[in-house]
């Protein structure tokens, strides 16, 4: 029992100093991380590095620096970090395959950096429904931020095997507009009215100037077509303006707006 509690003090004096000494470095080494990566993040926002690669990087920053931390760590304890970069390699392989999904997302992220379908600040419409505005792109996913504020994380791999449509990214947007009218209102008072409205509002361009069609005879109305232009970060503006406006103008003028009815005829034998 004496030999055993010797043994026991020796290992225990023998690996504390490397203990202390792996977890001061595991501590500093994670501070000096993120000190690095703000630092990269600082510099390349300093030298007007594209907002869609900075988190990019900075991410792919951070984890490489943490790998080699960790083997930094290893090696304190006597780890021949040659065998254990092997292993790791190994495990690495092994994990990648179990996560292929994963790394595919990744393969996409940087695809996105490569061709740049949208860059961060772009309201862009993802084929699977989700519609936002890019704050970041990671390593593995695109977040998205929308109308009403809400965060969605979209995975990378997602993003590449869908349709991609970039709502704002050319700088400027049509706004696609239908009001319907009723079949005895007219077509060219109504067709005035739109212009006018449009006229009025802050947002709209003059080039291209604003044009209004008959682009349906639907069941219960003719249906007007107007696409205004503006700068993209206004799209949503000039949307809810032309809505609201139209109607009211609509309403002052009389014309009016149906809505899906039937007409039933009785006939007496």
């Amino acid at each position: 029992m004496d030999f055993s509690i010797e043994k026991l003090t020796d290992l225990v004096w023998d690996y504390a100093p490397k203990v202390v000494g792996a977890i001061i470095t595991l501590i500093i080494g994670l501070w000096i991380i993120g000190w690095i990566t703000k630092l990269v993040k600082r510099l390349l926002e300093k030298r007007g590095v594209d907002e869609t690669v900075t988190p990019f990087l900075t991410s792919l920053v951070s984890v490489g620096l943490k790998i080699m931390l960790l083997l930094a760590v290893a090696g304190q304890f006597g780890v021949e970090t040659t065998s254990f970069v092997a292993i790791f390699g190994a495990l690495a392989f092994a994990i990648g395959m179990a996560l292929q999904g994963s790394l595919g997302h990744f393969a996409s992220g940087v695809l996105m950096l490569i061709f740049k379908p949208y860059r961060v600040g772009d309201l862009v419409e993802i084929g699977g429904g989700s519609t936002g505005t890019v704050e970041e792109l990671q390593i593995f996913n695109t977040v998205l931020k929308t109308l009403d504020n809400k965060r969605i994380i979209v995975p990378n791999g997602v993003v590449t095997s869908n349709i991609i449509t970039n709502i704002s990214g050319q700088g400027e947007i049509g706004v696609e507009l239908t009001f319907g009218i009723g079949y005895t209102d007219s077509i060219d008072k109504a067709r005035e009215i739109i212009l006018k409205v449009g006229k009025e509002c802050p947002w709209i361009l003059d080039d291209p100037a604003q044009g209004v069609v008959v682009a349906e005879l639907a069941d219960s109305s003719v249906n007007l077509a107007t696409r205004p232009f503006c700068k993209s970060e206004h799209y949503w503006d000039v949307f809810f303006y032309m809505q609201e406006n139209v109607k009211k103008a609509f309403d002052k003028e009389g014309i009016s707006i149906p809505f899906p009815q039937m007409d039933v005829h009785a006939i007496n034998n």
